[in-house]
């Protein structure tokens, strides 16, 4: 009995992190809602960085935070997502070979994001393309990705 007991415990734990995982957030620009995960079914999360320059560098980190730097080399922090649905399933157009999503991200931390209404949210694209197992962000900044082995 205390095994059925511990194994059902394990799977509601296991189901209850799993859905913890994925959160949408809600956001506002320009007087339109948009929603935004950071969670699309391939490893975004990471570096990004111009081909063969060490800087400027793109940081996404798992929760939602990272690091923009800007051609003159300023460094500042973010809080970025893919625009998803309500219910957190990605937009994205389909390419031959690619996929194409929406990149919001809004600059926090400066005297500048300090004096705004938490509304200037900045929208660039994002790609992946599969036959090169690389993602782009405004087509300038890349991160090669290994696709993880999926298990039937």
């Amino acid at each position: 009995m205390k095994k059925i007991t511990l194994l059902l415990a394990t799977l509601v734990l296991s189901a209850t992190h799993s859905y913890a995982q994925l959160k949408v957030t809600k956001i506002r620009n320009k007087d339109q809602d948009h929603y935004i995960a950071t969670v699309i079914g391939y490893p975004i999360i990471g570096l990004y960085t111009y081909v063969n320059q060490p800087e400027p560098i793109t940081i996404l980190n798992a929760d939602g935070t990272g690091i923009m730097q800007n051609e003159d080399l300023v460094k500042e922090n973010i809080i970025w997502g893919i625009e998803c649905s309500e219910s957190g399933v990605p937009i994205f157009k389909e390419g031959f070979n690619s996929a194409s999503y929406s990149f919001w991200y809004r600059i926090t931390g400066s005297a500048k994001s300090k004096t705004d209404d938490g509304n200037n949210w900045i929208l660039q694209s994002f790609s992946i393309h599969y036959d090169r197992k690389k993602m782009f962000i405004s087509g300038e900044r890349v991160k090669e990705y290994v696709e993880e082995d999926k298990k039937s």
